[in-house]
C-alpha cells in the first residue's frame, strides 16, 4: 500500500512521541467535556432551552462535521506536527473567549472555534502515533489513543464536578485555557520535526486526498463509528443533567458521569490489547453494537426507582454502556490508519471519517433532547440508540469481511 509518510510506523524506538501525542489528545478534548457538568449552571446563567443546551453540546463538532478534508490537506502541506500545535492554540484561544462570553451567541461562537482547534488537533494525531509508535506496538498505542475521549470525559466530569462547587463556569473555561497550552512544549520537544514534502505542494496533497475520498469502505468506516459516536455522546453528554433532573445534587451528578466516562477509557486500552493479541474486529465490533444496545435498553426502558438499590444497577447498565461501547472507536482508529487506498492519504482517511462521525457527535445530543422534550423524559432514549446498534452491525459485516478479521495481529 503506498501512503504518506505518516502511515509508515517506526520499527524502533521509544515511547516517549505517542504518548505525548495521546496526552494532547486528552487535553483537546477536555474542552468538549468541561461542558456537561457545567450545562445547568449555563442554563439558568444565559436562560437556554433544553434543545438549546443540546445545540451547545453539539456545536464544538461542526468543525469536524465540515473541515475533516481540509484538515488532512493542512497536514500534507504543513506537516502533522505543525497541525496539531495549530489545533492546541484554537483550542486555548475558543476557552478564553468563552470565558469572556455574556450572551449565548458568543459561547457558541467561542465552542465554534474550539470545535475547529479539536477536529485540527485529532485528525492528524492517529497519523503520528502510527509513525512514531515501535512496530510491536502500534496497536496498544493506538489503543491508548483512542482512550483519550474516555480519559477526558473521566477528568473533565470529575474536576468540572469538584471545580463548579467553589468557582464559576467562567473560571473553569480559564482553567482549561491554560491547560490546553501545556502539551505544546512537549510536543515541540519529543515528537520529531516534520519532514518537507519537497517540490510536490498543495496540488499533489489534494491528489492523494481526492483518492481517499473516492474510497467507499472510508465512507463506510466512517458512518460505522458515527452509529457509535451518536449514541455515546448523547447519552454520556447528557447524563449530569438526567441525574441532576433525577433528584441529585453536588458533586454527585458530575462523580457519577466521570466513572461512565472513565470506562470507557479503560474498555479502549483493552481494546488495544486484545487487537495486538489478534482478536477478529469484526467479533469485536458485533460484541460492542449488541452491547450498546441491550444496555441503553436497560438504562433507558426500565423503571429503576421501584427496584432495591435501583440506582446502582441503573449506573452499572451505563457504566456497561460505555466499557464495551468503547471496542468500537478503538477498533475503528486501528482500522483508520490502514484504510487508505493506494497512493492515497492516512489523514485523509481519518479526516473523511471524523467529518461523517462528527454528524453522530454534532446531531445525538439533539435528537436525544427533541426526544425527551417530546415523550416527556429520558426513558425513550433507548429508540434511537437501538436504532443505530443495529445498522452498525449491518454496516460492520459489510466492512470488514471474515477475510480481514486477523489483519492487525503483530508478532
Amino acid at each position: 500500500m503506498t501512503t504518506t509518510q505518516s502511515s509508515t510506523p517506526h520499527l524502533a524506538g521509544g515511547n516517549a512521541a505517542w504518548i505525548v501525542v495521546v496526552i494532547a489528545g486528552i487535553t483537546a478534548a477536555l474542552h468538549i467535556w468541561k461542558l456537561p457538568a457545567a450545562l445547568p449552571l449555563i442554563q439558568e446563567d444565559l436562560g437556554l432551552s433544553l434543545l438549546a443546551a443540546g445545540v451547545l453540546l453539539g456545536i464544538v463538532q461542526v468543525a469536524g462535521m465540515l473541515g475533516g478534508l481540509a484538515v488532512s490537506l493542512l497536514a500534507e502541506v504543513i506537516g502533522e506536527r505543525r497541525t496539531l500545535l495549530v489545533g492546541l492554540l484554537f483550542l486555548s484561544a475558543g476557552s478564553a473567549l468563552g470565558a469572556m462570553s455574556i450572551g449565548a451567541n458568543t459561547l457558541l461562537a467561542s465552542r465554534a472555534i474550539e470545535g475547529v482547534g479539536f477536529i485540527v488537533a485529532t485528525v492528524v494525531s492517529p497519523g503520528l502515533i502510527r509513525r512514531h509508535a515501535p512496530f510491536n506496538r502500534v496497536n496498544m498505542a493506538v489503543g491508548c489513543w483512542s482512550a483519550y475521549q474516555g480519559t477526558a470525559t473521566f477528568v473533565g466530569l470529575l474536576g468540572s464536578a469538584y471545580f463548579l462547587q467553589v468557582g464559576t463556569w467562567q473560571m473553569w473555561w480559564w482553567v482549561m485555557a491554560v491547560v490546553t497550552l501545556v502539551p505544546i512544549p512537549l510536543v515541540l520537544r519529543i515528537i520529531p520535526a516534520d519532514v518537507p514534502h519537497g517540490s510536490q505542494g498543495a496540488k499533489a496533497a489534494a491528489g492523494r486526498i481526492g483518492i481517499t475520498a473516492r474510497s467507499p469502505r472510508v465512507w463506510i468506516a466512517g458512518v460505522v463509528f458515527g452509529c457509535y459516536t451518536i449514541q455515546w455522546m448523547a447519552v454520556v453528554g447528557f447524563l449530569p443533567t438526567i441525574y441532576e433532573q433525577s433528584g441529585m445534587g453536588g458533586t454527585q451528578p458530575g462523580i457519577l458521569s466521570a466513572i461512565v466516562g472513565g470506562l470507557n477509557g479503560v474498555g479502549a486500552i483493552t481494546t488495544g490489547i486484545l487487537l495486538q493479541r489478534g482478536a477478529p474486529p469484526r467479533m469485536l465490533l458485533f460484541i460492542s453494537f449488541i452491547a450498546m444496545a441491550v444496555t441503553s435498553f436497560l438504562t433507558f426502558a426500565v423503571d429503576f426507582s421501584g427496584v432495591p438499590g435501583g440506582l446502582g444497577w441503573q449506573v452499572a447498565c451505563v457504566g456497561t454502556f460505555s466499557l464495551i461501547g468503547a471496542m468500537i472507536p478503538a477498533t475503528m482508529t486501528r482500522m483508520a490508519v490502514d484504510l487508505a487506498p493506494k497512493g492515497g492519504s492516512a489523514p485523509a482517511a481519518m479526516g473523511l471519517m471524523q467529518q461523517i462521525f462528527n454528524i453522530g457527535n454534532f446531531t445525538g445530543p439533539m435528537v436525544v433532547a427533541w426526544l425527551a422534550m417530546t415523550t416527556g423524559g429520558w426513558s425513550s432514549t433507548w429508540w434511537m440508540t437501538c436504532t443505530f446498534a443495529a445498522v452498525g452491525i449491518v454496516l460492520s459485516a459489510v466492512l470488514v469481511g471474515r477475510r480481514d478479521s486477523m489483519a492487525f495481529s503483530h508478532p
